[in-house]
């Protein structure tokens, strides 16, 4: 898992400065809207929007941006879009599972997007339930290594407020908890002032494939496509790439 980890927050923080700009944006924005929607547009009330809307400040999302979205969303101003959460699943190369979740306003489009990126990219779309079993939905904070923050001290920080585990992933910390502990542990993390990246709940694998140099390209370029698709907002697979093979593969 550590190889997965460390990958998808390389390649976040590349996107975040590189040519897909715009699309991480657009994606966060969506995200910030549709929470402020289920849950109202109240951030101190509303966990989920409060999430969304750190985890856009922490992509560099114009504030301007984000209070529209959140407008938008609670029905504040016109304009809002509703969306549906739409999941897939499939195969990757060697075996690997994936989830692919998409928020749209039009199934059609995004369903005809995810089979084009998969069967273009060597993947094959499954039945629903055929892979869904390999994921459990935890709650996942990625926080950024700095002075005076080790493993030790983000672990003694959540671990009464219900965290399973800490992950160190060279540039960052990954507390793993159950999604009802989320807003505790994140709180719990702010109380002792260590700073986060982003906090909202995920899948994560329960039973991981390692991979070979030749095989984690294929899937991360699967990956890169599925996630190139303007509906699609989260991708998860099972895979697991040692370092040394990370390294190799860039």
């Amino acid at each position: 898992m550590s190889g997965h980890s460390k990958w998808a927050t390389t390649k976040h923080k590349k996107a975040a400065i590189d040519a897909k700009r715009g699309k991480l944006f657009a994606k966060l924005i969506k995200n910030i809207e549709v929470a402020a929607r289920t849950g109202g547009g109240d951030p101190a009330g509303n966990p989920t929007l409060y999430d969304a809307i750190q985890k856009a400040k922490k992509s560099s999302v114009p504030n301007d941006n984000i209070d529209r979205a959140v407008k938008r969303g609670s029905g504040a101003e016109a304009g809002g879009v509703e969306y549906l959460n739409i999941t897939y699943e499939g195969y990757a190369a060697g075996g690997v599972a994936v989830l692919i979740e998409c928020l749209t306003d039009n199934k059609n489009r995004s369903a005809s997007e995810v089979r084009t990126a998969m069967t273009r990219n060597g993947g094959s779309m499954a039945d629903p339930g055929s892979v869904s079993y390999l994921f459990t939905r935890k709650g996942v904070i990625v926080v950024p290594q700095a002075d005076g923050v080790d493993e030790d001290t983000v672990l003694m920080a959540v671990l009464d407020a219900g965290a399973e585990e800490v992950r160190d992933l060279g540039d960052t910390f990954e507390v793993v908890c159950e999604p009802t502990d989320l807003v505790a542990v994140r709180t719990a993390l702010q109380d002792a002032g260590i700073d986060y990246d982003s906090a909202e709940a995920g899948f994560v694998p329960s039973v991981t494939v390692e991979l070979d140099e030749e095989g984690a390209g294929k899937v991360f370029r699967l990956i890169d496509a599925l996630e190139d698709c303007d509906d699609v907002q989260n991708v998860y697979a099972n895979y697991d790439v040692p370092d040394e093979v990370l390294a190799n593969v860039g």
